[in-house]
């Protein structure tokens, strides 16, 4: 599932010196990216409204941007994301499968 996505970032980034940031940059990256989901998502369903002279975001896009990130501090770490979400998803399946209320 990821395997594609983890290629296709990393044959777009090699062509950088330094391909991927440092750790802390990207970890900051990161928390830029996720800022801005917030941020959008409080201007959608919050409290905050937003500026008339802000950009219009898309949630798409800005989640999209969350997930390029992760994929490059997955890939500068050798981390196998399909292998890492299954065992995310497992958690799911078998340490809290009866934490949360079920449908019916």
């Amino acid at each position: 599932m990821f395997k594609k996505v983890q290629k296709d970032v990393h044959d777009l980034v090699k062509r950088y010196d330094p391909p991927y940031w440092p750790a802390l940059s990207q970890f900051a990256r990161l928390s830029d990216e996720v800022g801005e989901v917030a941020r959008l998502l409080n201007h959608m369903y919050g409290l905050k409204p937003k500026k008339k002279e802000e950009a219009e975001q898309q949630l798409g896009s800005e989640l999209a941007d969350v997930m390029f990130t992760v994929v490059c501090l997955a890939n500068a770490h050798d981390i196998d994301l399909d292998e890492e979400f299954e065992k995310a998803l497992d958690k799911l399946r078998v340490r809290d499968k009866d934490r949360f209320k079920k449908k019916g």
